[in-house]
């Protein structure tokens, strides 16, 4: 989306940003706080959860690096309705909220994408709600490790910065369910685990039990 914008439109957001780095762990936004500023992370990996009740976590996603956070709040309330932290040690830059919505109004195709962003993340959401509500529980593992392979780390190979927990708040069961099901999957020959390290032996098997929920 900053690509977008004019040298001039670039240098004027760059004047109403910080640099702040975390640690693994780390809460970046805190829900129900005053939103003054959007996010961007330069570098790590961070979760987006809703905090609900008895200290519960369901997280929606997993943020990457460049992807702007926080348009939710530009245009309702002004508070965050979620919660970030740090999955490892990260970058992230703070854009004050201000000068975000003036390079909007200033720029239409600027606001487009802006629009265009906010859409794909509402229909993101959207699926999400069906797998949490309609699938059983292999279905919703099978659901979070398509998720985690496909748009987090891009590869059927990778070192998972989740906890078992964090797995378990992604798909929406108990950490003891969610571990069954991985040790399941893993003595199936679907992936294989070993510490945090994850490869996913047969994708398709794994979409076919997306599919059937």
């Amino acid at each position: 989306m900053l690509s977008i914008l004019s040298r001039p439109e670039l240098l004027e957001l760059n004047e109403s940003r910080f640099e702040v780095k975390f640690k693994a762990g780390e809460t970046i936004f805190k829900q129900g706080t005053s939103a003054t500023h959007l996010l961007i992370l330069t570098t790590g990996l961070a979760k987006l959860y809703v905090e609900g009740v008895q200290d519960k976590q369901l997280i929606i996603r997993i943020i990457k690096p460049w992807e702007i956070v926080g348009q939710a709040s530009l245009y309702f309330d002004n508070r965050h309705h979620y919660s970030i932290a740090a999955l490892d040690n990260t970058t992230a830059c703070f854009i004050e909220i201000n000068a975000f919505k003036k390079a909007i109004q200033t720029n239409p195709i600027f606001a487009e994408e802006f629009i265009k962003n906010c859409t794909r993340k509402g229909i993101f959401n959207f699926e999400k709600m069906v797998s949490l509500s309609q699938k059983q529980m292999h279905g919703r593992i099978a659901d979070g490790l398509i998720y985690l392979s496909s748009k987090v780390y891009e590869d059927l190979n990778f070192d998972l910065h989740l906890s078992r927990q964090d797995v378990a708040d992604l798909t929406g069961m108990s950490k003891d369910s969610a571990i069954r099901i991985l040790k399941e999957f893993h003595n199936e020959g679907i992936i294989e685990m070993d510490g945090r390290k994850l490869k996913i032996l047969n994708f398709t098997q794994l979409e076919r039990i997306s599919e059937t929920g």
